[in-house]
């Protein structure tokens, strides 16, 4: 009885394993990773600033708009290369620089004037098509790339002396073009950096190895909404946590940089939803707060648990909020955005442990407004590119001191400001170099240091080098008297 039932067996137990090994084959075949990286090292070193870039070629699509991804948290892929990093003084570690305030402090003395052919260009590289922009630390040159042929958001580690690529780290995150893909700036410390991708993935990973330290997920933990044309909030590092502001569940959260834990979440009762503007850190009467424009206001948050300071509607956006709050001490903040918003100066008081807010003054647009980059607040005036291109600097009272005028336009370019000089970018990769005085527009230099459109990614100054960034290509030129 045994050996016949043995014998009948057989066959059905090999057809059991058939059917196994088939459903795992299928199963993995369904999991495959993603497509290969790409090899490292497709940069350039040296050359002219007018030959620094190739026009870009396939314009970005509309329409799409931001989502729910139903990509779980996976350390993803780590390629490195092997390379050995200078450690070159400089840094730009997050946002705005060190300070969060788009000045550079760094000691070492800039060129007043470039040559004809324009500054010398150290190196440059390819990336995928957006507006993310260079966080630089400890000789090394941080971007949270989008690589379009993986379908997977990608940080990437460049040398700042030659701009060979160190390591890069990516996770699969299918998204379409929307205006291009990536657009915000990673935060950086000496043991972490702190990245927001397109569709609120956070990652938190070692800056040297690129070994992942642990993620989230805002749209699957918080309810995050992600906004139109991708996040362009960019993370901010303040002590040992990481500061985000999801919306959706939580207004804003404090991440442990160590744990990856949720250390304090502020309450978010009227669901309002995350924007493109950044946090930005200010300390009034003692009490060290974050800033935030949310969609349906502008809030203060203790640092020290997140409880909600103050909060005022008087300053929303219906289209796009993008520019971030800007502090300006005494308790006054300046808000400024596009779409006719103009500008407002708010003022925070303080009584007995409580705050209340007041508005100082509103501008119009014509006066003053900011369709996508921050203005700067530096030795007591604001200088900013309104709507229309031109670059203007206004006092403290909302009066407009002057104006670069008509035949000196900007467009919607990036500026920061570095050994009492102003950086201006304009939309196809013009810089100009001019004085950061109340006396007037005074141009210094101008030169074309790339050769593509859409040059709006934050600039970022380190060591005397500057990196700016088109649609498709960063690159890093000699800005130090020599």
């Amino acid at each position: 009885m045994r050996s016949v039932l043995i014998g009948k067996g057989i066959p059905a137990l090999f057809a059991v394993l058939g059917i196994l090994l088939i459903g795992r084959w299928i199963n993995g075949y369904l999991r495959a990773p993603a497509p290969a990286e790409r090899p490292l090292g497709t940069h350039q070193r040296g050359g002219s600033a007018a030959l620094a870039n190739q026009p870009s070629t396939s314009p970005p699509a509309a329409g799409a708009s931001g989502g729910s991804t139903s990509v779980s948290n996976t350390p993803g892929t780590l390629v490195q290369s092997g390379i050995t990093v200078l450690d070159l003084p400089g840094d730009w570690p997050r946002f705005r620089g060190a300070k969060s305030n788009n000045i550079s402090s760094e000691k070492i003395p800039l060129a007043r004037d470039w040559a004809p052919q324009g500054p010398k260009v150290l190196w440059s590289v390819n990336l995928g098509e957006g507006y993310a922009a260079a966080a630089v630390l400890a000789g090394r040159v941080y971007v949270l790339d989008y690589d379009q042929a993986a379908q997977a958001d990608t940080l990437r580690c460049f040398s700042l002396a030659d701009g060979r690529e160190v390591w890069r780290r990516s996770y699969p995150v299918p998204i379409k073009r929307n205006h291009g893909m990536s657009r915000t700036v990673p935060a950086v410390t000496p043991n972490y950096i702190v990245t927001l991708g397109p569709k609120c993935h956070v990652l938190c990973a070692d800056p040297i190895t690129g070994a992942v330290r642990w993620q989230h997920d805002l749209v699957r933990e918080f309810d995050t909404t992600v906004p139109e044309w991708y996040a362009g909030q960019c993370p901010l590092i303040d002590g040992d946590r990481a500061i985000l502001a999801p919306g959706g569940k939580a207004l804003i959260i404090a991440v442990d940089l160590a744990s990856g834990k949720v250390v304090w979440q502020t309450p978010n009762p009227q669901g309002w939803e995350m924007t493109h503007s950044s946090i930005m850190p200010m300390t009034f009467k003692g009490q060290r707060m974050y800033v935030y424009c949310a969609s349906g206001g502008v809030v203060g948050v203790s640092a020290k648990d997140g409880a909600l300071l103050w909060q005022t509607t008087e300053w929303t956006i219906n289209t796009a909020t993008i520019p971030s709050p800007v502090p300006i001490g005494d308790g006054r903040i300046f808000l400024s955005g596009g779409y006719n918003a103009g500008s407002i100066m708010l003022q925070l008081e303080e009584q007995g442990g409580r705050f209340a807010v007041q508005t100082l003054f509103r501008l119009p647009p014509s006066v003053f407004g900011a369709d996508q980059q921050t203005p700067i607040f530096y030795k007591g005036y604001i200088y900013g590119v309104i709507p229309g291109g031109q670059l203007v600097c206004l006092d403290l009272n909302g009066r407009q001191v002057w104006s670069s005028g008509n035949l000196h336009r900007f467009g919607t370019g990036p500026y920061l400001i570095a050994d009492g000089m102003i950086y201006l970018m304009n939309d196809t990769g013009t810089l100009t170099l001019a004085e950061a005085t109340p006396a007037g527009y005074h141009p210094l230099a101008q030169a074309r240091i790339l050769a593509g459109r859409e040059a709006w990614g934050p600039l970022a100054i380190a060591g005397g080098r500057l990196i700016a960034r088109d649609l498709t290509r960063m690159v890093c030129i000699d800005i130090a008297k020599h």
